[in-house]
């Protein structure tokens, strides 16, 4: 007989669970009517709830993805030629501009779509929609000014994401520069116009209660695009209302210039000196800084949220992940320009890059210290000190839990209380056959691509199954037709 107590509760029964830092066996996850974690238990400890077996699969949390320009979907494989003598991100930020200025509200729905369906099969969750489109064609204003904001808010919720919607403010084209027809659609030349249709748009989100699906974040796109008091006035703003902040910080060295130019001090300084940073800040790339200008993050608690595939796709640079992470100041994850999503690889590619500059392995360990006698271990011996699995741990962190924190979304892991939203990995995939208990997570961060996902559950509600996502086949469909239309 059912118990009627839990009839209401779905079981979720895997071989392995993800929780506080390890794999545990023989657990399930209990999920409630609105969607939850009610209680995380043993097998033997069920009693009527609804199962659900997943067979030969780990559940991991899902993954946050805290920046993401979706339009930008558009330009894959369209940019991968030299246009330049000295090809650079400035020279494809004008083919970006070709995209942009193009782009219809139904356009970008699509483009969002086709981008946050790669997202949702890849295990990620919720999004941080860095969304700088507002206006039409021609720059002129739509009735609604938050139209755009709204197709793409649209999109994850068709799709099935939980979407932080950064609404961006843009000014100018930089200091002492003449301004550029193609930023048109960019531009809220005072605050006082910003703040109001940033107001207008989280009074029309239903934010809900627990887990929100929609919510807005503050978005001041540089120091170059937006003047000192200007962006003084909406970070108060953001502040007074507990809303996440982020911006692009010191992701191009002319930028850096450009801001030395203008106001004497770096990027970085600046925000410092103005009081700018806090722990609702989130700085993405923050590439070209000094080891001095690290601190201040970590005196303030502000955030880095690095976009490894992107980064060495415009030649940007390296995130000097190990310097942030030696002053605890800590990282999160995003796709930015869609290059690729795939956030695990942008995880692995945040220490592999460092391997390439340093010429070392293992470079943010968490246990960088040998003890004295580690090198006599066994040689069937894989992870001495537990320095492997632990690096692995830190990086899914950056993908997971710090991207939760940077954009204010309610999952990031697997605690009662937080929502339901979790992704499979197949345990017989060839790229991780062969793994242990003890060694799973390495494998999948080092190592696993987006076919091992399998399962991906937001809010108690599957919307991948065996690796398809329920809308998959209209979602590409119409991306194909949109390609063709703007490419062809």
């Amino acid at each position: 007989m059912t118990d009627k107590t839990n009839d209401s509760l779905i079981a979720w029964l895997p071989d392995l669970i993800y929780i506080n830092g390890k794999f545990e066996s023989g657990r399930a996850l209990l999920c409630d009517a609105a969607g939850n974690i009610a209680r995380l238990v043993s097998y033997h400890e069920l009693r009527g709830e609804k199962r659900v077996r997943l067979a030969n699969r780990a559940v991991l949390p899902g993954m946050i993805n805290a920046h993401s320009h979706a339009f930008q979907r558009v330009l894959r494989g369209r940019t991968e030629y030299r246009t330049a003598e000295r090809d650079s991100f400035w020279t494809w930020r004008e083919m970006m501009y070709s995209a942009a200025s193009r782009l219809t509200p139904e356009d970008i729905y699509d483009a969002s779509r086709m981008a946050f369906l790669e997202m949702a099969l890849g295990g990620i969750t919720a999004v941080g929609e860095f969304h700088y489109l507002h206006h039409a064609l021609d720059g002129k204003h739509y009735d609604d000014p938050n139209l755009l904001a709204k197709e793409v808010i649209r999109a994850a919720g068709d799709v099935g994401l939980r979407i932080a919607l950064l609404r961006v403010a843009y000014v100018r084209s930089g200091f002492k520069t003449e301004p550029n027809s193609r930023q048109a659609r960019f531009i809220e030349r005072d605050p006082e116009t910003y703040l109001k249709n940033l107001d207008a748009l989280a009074g029309d989100l239903n934010r809900g209660t627990t887990a929100p699906s929609a919510w807005v974040g503050v978005a001041p796109h540089s120091v170059r695009a937006v003047p000192i008091d200007y962006l003084k006035q909406v970070i108060a703003y953001a502040n007074d209302r507990d809303l996440k902040t982020h911006m692009h910080v010191a992701e191009q060295p002319a930028e850096v210039s450009a801001c030395v130019e203008e106001y004497g001090r770096t990027p970085t300084a600046l925000l410092e000196s103005e009081g700018l940073l806090t722990d609702r800040f989130t700085a993405v790339h923050a590439i070209h800084v000094t080891p001095k200008a690290i601190s201040p993050f970590a005196k303030t608690g502000a955030m880095v949220c690095a976009c490894p595939t992107t980064e060495r796709n415009l030649g940007d640079g390296v995130v000097p992940a190990d310097e942030y992470l030696r002053n605890d100041v800590t990282i999160c994850l995003g796709t930015d320009s869609h290059t690729q999503i795939d956030l695990l690889e942008d995880a692995r590619e945040l220490e592999y890059h460092l391997r390439l500059q340093k010429l070392e392995r293992a470079v943010l360990s968490r246990n960088p210290t040998i003890r004295k006698g580690a090198l006599q271990r066994q040689p069937d011996s894989t992870l001495p000190d537990g320095r492997v699995s632990d690096l692995a741990a830190l990086l899914f962190d950056c993908a997971s839990t710090n991207g939760a924190r940077s954009i204010g979304a309610p999952g990031g892991a697997l605690e009662v209380g937080k929502p339901a939203d979790f992704f499979t990995i197949d345990l017989n995939d060839p790229a991780i056959a062969g793994a242990s208990q003890d060694d799973l997570l390495a494998s999948i961060v080092f190592s696993a691509s987006r076919v091992a996902i399998r399962e991906v559950v937001i809010g108690g509600k599957p919307i991948v199954s065996e690796g398809q996502h329920l809308i998959q086949e209209d979602v590409v469909e119409r991306f194909n037709d949109l390609q063709k239309r703007l490419w062809g």
